[in-house]
Formats: structure tokens, sequence, C-alpha cells
């Protein structure tokens, strides 16, 4: 079979997308772009059709497909009914990056659902992916368009070097932009419940439905037997040849783990900023806080790894939350679900409100050889004369904020920062990461303390804490924090009762915290630190 790779920049382009619509309609399968990746596409009302979609990708035919339509009428068709929260969820993030499953309808083919009652359908926002659905004039269904098992296709490039000679047509209309497979949510249980994390958050899909479970098979293997009610459940994905190494543990312990292996042999992929630590090819996915940009770059990174020729991949794991939910999901897979923890220094995460007696507690700590980080004394370390992160706030806040001599006008950043909610978002958003990762370096630098204390009144705020083996609260009855706030800040009452009120409630830290700390001038501070010291690994 030849494969024809056709251009389609914009749906502009009429000639080009009724000609692959009238193939597609007609039972030919064909490489699409969508914002995800690319998807090889087929009538998905003609089950010859799908069948040739299993037979190109060497896909196991228990591994069911995603049905992609372009207008929001095309939906009920397809499934029995759609109740309100799949309409709110659509009214939220369609066109766009989430597949929703329901109930099928007697119209859908067993080869798309494999032998599932349910279907899973979404809507792509990618202009010339709606295109070609509307000049098909039938749903497509369409799995990522490469080998099965192999890192899925973010350009026409990837999509060519799997699948030449075995489909019809591919049709180039760039890279893609989110670069994951979609965000996968089934209505057909009797809770919501995410089965593939993507584009769309688990956080985004709570802020509609409520409560969202997740399946254990977003982060572990499938069981033996279970059958697949979504793709990229069970079965090794996203691939390279290589051996994928998924490690988890500081910077400076992963580049000491990746010393052992033969530098002409093995490939990192890391976060920007960790490049100098390597001996060997580097590649980089983007900040280490910046999940889009990881699921941009992954895919593309680790067929780089395989068009080079390297036989080992290590990767420097990324965290678990928003997107980056997602780029976890899919390197678990890809590392046949090994993941290698690195011996690292325990981290105690130390906060609670104003007042509360925290720097006690650490001072106790101090004292039991525990590095401790203050994150108020990193936070003014960071925003000295000549930080790169100055002029980041001055591009964000005016130019205004920095001082002739360079340094930052404390006052007048506040003023602006502290104005709005959405001040102060951007300035957490700008600041935190920074913060985090001064005290992550000052971390690996000791490798000697027997825990790290990370003292920061906004630690769960900043989602630092996620970072934390243990996380500690330290709590005092208001009158005590009151009092305790006039003797150190020399402030009225009124100011520090005002400042007060501006805290959150003693259980926004409780329901978070692993271990809570009373220093309410009843409990001995010497004794409430045992609390922690007898939770730390022996």
């Amino acid at each position: 079979m030849h494969t024809q790779v056709v251009k389609i920049e914009s749906p502009a382009q009429t000639r080009e997308i009724e000609e692959t619509g009238r193939l597609l309609r007609e039972g030919a399968v064909v490489a699409i772009p969508t914002e995800t990746v690319y998807g090889l596409a087929a009538n998905a009302l003609d089950e010859t059709a799908v069948r040739k979609i299993f037979e190109a990708k060497g896909r196991p035919q228990d591994n069911p497909l995603i049905v992609h339509i372009a207008d929001l009428d095309a939906w009920p068709p397809l499934v029995q009914t759609i109740p309100p929260e799949a309409y709110a969820l659509a009214a939220a993030y369609w066109p766009g990056p989430l597949t929703i499953i329901l109930p099928k309808a007697d119209c859908i083919p067993d080869a798309v659902s494999c032998g599932l009652p349910t279907v899973a359908v979404r809507m792509p926002s990618h202009p010339i992916a709606a295109a070609l659905i509307r000049a098909a004039g039938v749903p497509l269904a369409a799995p990522s368009a490469n080998t099965s098992g192999k890192p899925s296709p973010t350009t026409a490039e990837h999509v060519l070097h799997d699948l030449d000679g075995r489909i019809d047509r591919i049709v180039d209309g760039g890279q893609c932009i989110v670069g994951v497979e979609s965000t996968v949510v089934t209505l057909a249980a009797e809770k919501p419940r995410l089965l593939r994390p993507g584009g769309i958050t688990l956080r985004q899909l709570e802020d509609v439905l409520g409560e969202v479970d997740v399946d254990r098979a977003v982060l572990g293997k499938a069981a033996a037997g279970e059958k697949a009610a979504s793709p990229g459940m069970k079965y090794k994905h996203y691939s390279p040849a290589g051996d994928v190494k998924l490690v988890k543990g500081s910077a400076a312990q992963f580049a000491a783990y990746a010393a052992a292996f033969p530098p002409q042999e093995t490939a990192v992929v890391c976060f920007d900023g960790e490049q100098a630590r390597f001996d060997r090819p580097v590649f980089t996915i983007g900040d280490r806080h910046d999940g889009e940009a990881h699921a941009h770059a992954i895919f593309d990174v680790l067929r780089r790894t395989e068009t080079e020729g390297y036989k080992t991949v290590l990767i420097h794991c990324p965290g678990d939350e928003g997107v980056d939910l997602a780029v976890l999901n899919r390197l678990l897979r890809a590392a046949e679900f090994e993941l290698i923890e690195l011996p690292h220094t325990t981290v105690i995460g130390l906060t609670g409100p104003t007042g509360a007696g925290k720097s006690t507690i650490a001072s106790l700590l101090a004292e039991k050889g525990f590095l401790i980080l203050d994150g108020d004394r990193i936070a003014r370390d960071v925003m000295q004369p000549g930080s790169p992160l100055l002029h980041t706030l001055a591009e964000a806040f005016g130019e205004d904020v920095l001082l002739p001599d360079g340094a930052l006008d404390r006052r007048l950043l506040a003023q602006r920062a502290f104005a709005s909610e959405e001040n102060t978002a951007l300035l957490n958003a700008l600041t935190h990461p920074e913060i985090e990762r001064r005290m992550f370096e000052t971390i690996d630098a000791h490798p000697e303390a027997p825990a790290a204390v990370l003292d920061a009144a906004a630690l769960i705020e900043s989602g630092i804490c996620k970072r934390c083996d243990l996380l500690a609260v330290v709590l005092a009855p208001p009158e005590v924090r009151l009092e305790r706030i006039l003797a150190r800040d020399g402030i009225s009452r009124k100011e520090a009762e005002t400042r007060m009120r501006a805290q959150h409630p003693d259980s926004f830290y409780t329901d978070k915290a692993d271990v809570v700390l009373l220093n309410d001038g009843l409990h001995a501070p010497q004794d409430e630190i045992l609390k922690i010291i007898e939770r730390l690994p022996s």
C-alpha cells in the first residue's frame, strides 16, 4: 500500500479536506492531527474500516477506541442517554482534550467498544480535525497513529516512521499542541471515575463533577484478566526501543544514579536547569513545575532517543499533580510500571497560622541536628539585587517595583501583589518555584542531615508540601497567638487581629496534616517534637 502525505494547514483548504473526508466515509484509514496527538481515523460506524485500524497498528483486540465528533448534535445518536453532568463537562471542556464514556447505542460496532457496553466520545479542538470529521459526515474512531506500544506521534513525521505503507493517507497538520492523549472519564459507573489523565486535569473535572474517583490503573498495572475500560489502561505503551528507567529523587541523586551507566549508550531526560549535572546526552522537557511543557515534549523526546539509538533512557520522574499526572501515567507504562525510588533525605514540612510558634518547634528540631530551611529567609534571598527573579517581577508588576539601586521595593510590590486574588496568585506562581528550587538545592548539599525541615507559612498553598514526606502543623489557641504576635511584631492589637482574621481556620491545616503539634503553653514543645521524631524512618 502506498501511503500518501497531504499537508493541510487550514480548514480553508476545502479541496484536500473534502477529498480526505470522502476517503474516510468510504472506509479508508487516515492519520489526522488533533490537539493531543495524531489519531489513526476510520469511519466509526463501519466495522470493516475500524478493524483496519487494529491491523495497521498491531493493536490488541481488547483495547477500545475513542469516537471523535465535531458537533454536539452528533453525540446523542452514539449513546443511550446523556446525563446532565455529561453535558456540563461538554460545556466546560469541549471541544478539547476530554473523552467521556457513556453506555453505547446499538450503532456502535463491537470492534470500537471491544465488547464493552460503553463508548468513549470526544470532540477535538483542532480545526483541521473538526473540518475532516464534518467532511466525512460520520463519527471517526481514532486511537493514536503509531505502532502499538511505541510513543504516540505528535508530528506527521512520527506517523510516517511507524505506519508508512500500512495506511491510506497522512494529513500533515503540523505539531500537536497538548502532546499527550485526552483525559478519559467514565460516567457509566455509580460515581465519576478518571480512567486516563490528560490535558484536562483531575481538578478541572472536579470543578464540574465534584468528587471524582481515580482508577488504580492510572498509576498502576491493571489486574491480570481485567477488561480495559479505556485506551491505555492495560499494556506497556509509549516506549522507545531503549530500556526506559523512571527515577524518582533529587536532581543531585538522579545525576549520581545516571553516572553509573555508559555515557555513549545512555540518554538522560530531565528538567530545564539540570542538564549541567550530566556528562552524557541530555534531553530536557521544560521547567520542573511546567506540566504542560512536559506533556508537549515527552513523546517527541522519547522518539528522539530511539532515533539516535540509545540503549538506555533514564528519566527524571515528574510530579503527580495537574497535567503532570498524565505525563507520569505515560512514563510508568513506558517503564513497564517500574519506578526506581532513590534513598533521600526525609523532608518534613512545618507550617501553621501566624503566632502558632513554628519557630520554637524549628529551633528544637535544629538542636537535634535537623537541617532547617526558613521559607521567609529564602524568599528574601531569592529577591536580592541581581536575581533574575526581580526582572520577572518587574515585568509582571511594573518596572518601578525595582529601586534605582536594583533592590526590590517590597512595600510597593506588596501593595500591587495583594490588591487582588489574581495578582496574589501571579506573585506566588512566580516566586514559589524559585523558593522550592532553592530549598531542595540546599537539601542536596547537606546529605548528612538526619532530616530537613521546610519551615514556611505558605507550605500548603504553594504546593511545596506535596514534596514533603511528612507534614507537621503547629497550632495554638487564638488568644495565645495574639499575644505572641503583639510581642513579636510590635504592631497594634487591631492590626494583629486583622492579620489573624485573614488566616485560614485550623481545619485548613489539620485536614492535610500528618502530625499536629500543640504549642499552647500547656504542652511541652520538647514532648511535642517527639511526634515528628517517632514518625521518621529508622
